[in-house]
């Protein structure tokens, strides 16, 4: 029987795993989705620094009975900036929208708001990552759909947009307010 140089068949073995694990991460219902360690969970605590001349953000506000959204953004967030209009008018239209500023600069995240407009209900900073890594915010901009208990229904990563609205977000609220 001839000898198998192992150096040949590696390779090829490799290969074949690499298609096979790409394969099955594609046969996700959905891979636009990325999935929540906290979703059907309590919020964790909320711990803000406040914005000056801001309504603060605190802790009763997402257990206080309302279906709320809480928005992970920054200045520097391209995304952030795409989707702010859309939180406006969800903030328009009666939805509680709470921000949470994430790892920016005070004066650069007000010249945004006073700029683009302040969809907020209530703000607070988190400068250094810490609320945001409770949250298991992985990257920006991020939005959650909280019902009265604070507990998380919907975690969606990424910008929103009215299609999102109309998909993800007002779904989730539904769901939210019937907890």
């Amino acid at each position: 029987m001839p000898k198998i140089n192992p150096l040949l068949v590696l390779p090829p073995l490799m290969l074949a795993g690499f298609v096979a694990f790409v394969a099955v991460g594609n046969l996700r219902e959905d891979r636009d989705a990325l999935p929540s360690a906290r979703a059907g969970q309590t919020a964790p605590t909320v711990a803000l620094e406040e914005m000056p001349g801001r309504t603060p953000f605190t802790d009763d506000l997402i257990r206080n009975g309302e279906v709320t959204l809480v928005n992970f953004w920054a200045s520097w967030c391209p995304p952030c900036r795409a989707e702010h209009p859309v939180l406006e008018d969800l903030a328009a239209s009666g939805v509680t929208v709470l921000g949470v500023n994430y790892r920016d600069q005070s004066d650069r995240a007000e010249d945004f708001l006073v700029e683009l407009g302040d969809p907020f209900a209530a703000i607070g900073a988190d400068p250094r990552a810490r609320m945001g890594l409770d949250w298991g915010v992985v990257g920006l901009p991020e939005t959650f759909v909280l019902d009265g208990s604070g507990q998380i229904i919907l975690r969606y990563a990424g910008p929103i947009t009215d299609e999102i609205v109309a998909s993800r977000i007002r779904p989730a609220m539904e769901r939210a307010a019937a907890n």
